[in-house]
């Protein structure tokens, strides 16, 4: 049986943002785990703030979807939008094994977890054109604010594309 490596964490992480030369700025903040949470701490961050789903389709494929903290993603549609089969959140424990995150940290950072390319990863437009995009470093005591340039930088350096999805333009179109 072959050993697999501890997933990556926040010191980690960090260290690896470092290493890549993307510029970042982290802040440490009481344990949020939804969006509603702390409006108070993030009013001092600059740059978009997000909402991550952790989901699994009928057929086991993984997605991460990355949007804005203010987008609206109806659930009963996403499955059409995305191309992919009817979808459900996926377990803590999966989760856990794809990611290295538990639920409340779950963050497109942890995609540096994703060894396997067994996620495939949706982010909103509108995310895709912040200027700034903040996630939590693999905890949800901490944001971690990168320019876009440095998301995409950091999304090419562990081999990920993002399918992007404008969640915006879908309502306006939704009956």
């Amino acid at each position: 049986m072959t050993e697999t490596a501890p997933p990556v964490g926040r010191a980690e992480f960090l260290a690896f943002l470092e290493a890549q030369g993307i510029s970042h700025q982290t802040f440490d903040h009481p344990a949020v785990f939804t969006v509603a949470e702390g409006p108070e701490i993030k009013a001092h961050m600059p740059g978009a703030h997000t909402k991550n789903l952790f989901l699994k389709d009928k057929k086991g494929q993984l997605w991460l979807i990355s949007a804005r903290q203010d987008t609206v993603i109806d659930l009963k549609r996403l499955h059409r939008t995305i191309g992919s089969d009817r979808l459900s959140f996926g377990s803590a424990e999966l989760m856990l094994e794809t990611l290295g995150v538990t639920p409340g940290s779950v963050t497109a950072f942890a995609l540096i977890n994703d060894k396997d390319r067994r996620i495939r990863f949706v982010l909103d437009k509108a995310l895709a054109d912040a200027e700034r995009v903040n996630f939590h470093p693999m905890t949800n005591t901490a944001t971690t604010g990168v320019s876009q340039q440095g998301f995409s930088r950091f999304l090419a350096a562990i081999g990920v594309e993002p399918l992007v999805i404008d969640f915006a333009a879908l309502q306006v179109a939704a009956p």
